[in-house]
């Protein structure tokens, strides 16, 4: 019997929290509550299960200190793929580049993957509009700009409309 989509994201929720550092005053934005905004947005738009927990734990390898067997162990191979594929490669140093492979292999892992990195870049233009975090807004119009470039022609989910248009009125410095 497979769990309910609820016990597992809360299942998710619990293990983030126990392995996040706490954010401090200052810091970009708080990383916990910015996963579950992305995995809640998600689940709202009913994705699927993989998605969905894909969204809540999308920084959990870059910001944690939870190992990708936890993921696998916890949610399955097929989740840690995506995880994988929505986390930095450090080693790449210029950061458009960066940002290029990071969407690039977000796309070959699969349209699901993208909707997950697609959703986490939404969230994070609302947070630094709403923060006036000029730096991170100019990050977040370069990684939307990458996922309309690998977005598959035709993919009618919502998150690519949103991103458009908040791609779009950043853009016009609105």
């Amino acid at each position: 019997m497979q769990k309910p989509l609820d016990i597992e994201f809360e299942k998710a929720m619990r293990l983030l929290a126990e392995h996040f550092p706490v954010s401090e005053i200052g810091s970009r934005k708080p990383v916990l509550f910015h996963d579950i905004r992305v995995g809640v947005y998600l689940y709202e738009k009913n994705h699927s299960r993989d998605i969905v927990l894909a969204g809540v734990l999308h920084d959990a390898l870059e910001f944690s200190d939870m190992s990708e067997e936890t993921i696998r162990s916890e949610f399955g191979e097929d989740i840690l793929k995506m995880v994988k594929a929505c986390s930095k490669d450090r080693s790449i140093e210029d950061p458009d580049e960066r940002i290029e492979e990071l969407v690039r292999r977000s796309a070959q892992n699969g349209k699901d993957t993208l909707i997950v990195k697609a959703a986490d870049t939404l969230d994070s233009f609302k947070h630094y509009t709403k923060t006036k975090n000029l730096p991170e807004l100019e990050y977040c119009r370069k990684n939307a700009k990458a996922i309309f470039k690998h977005t598959p022609e035709g993919a009618e989910e919502d998150v690519f409309g949103e991103l458009r248009e908040w791609y779009g009125r950043e853009a016009e410095g609105k």
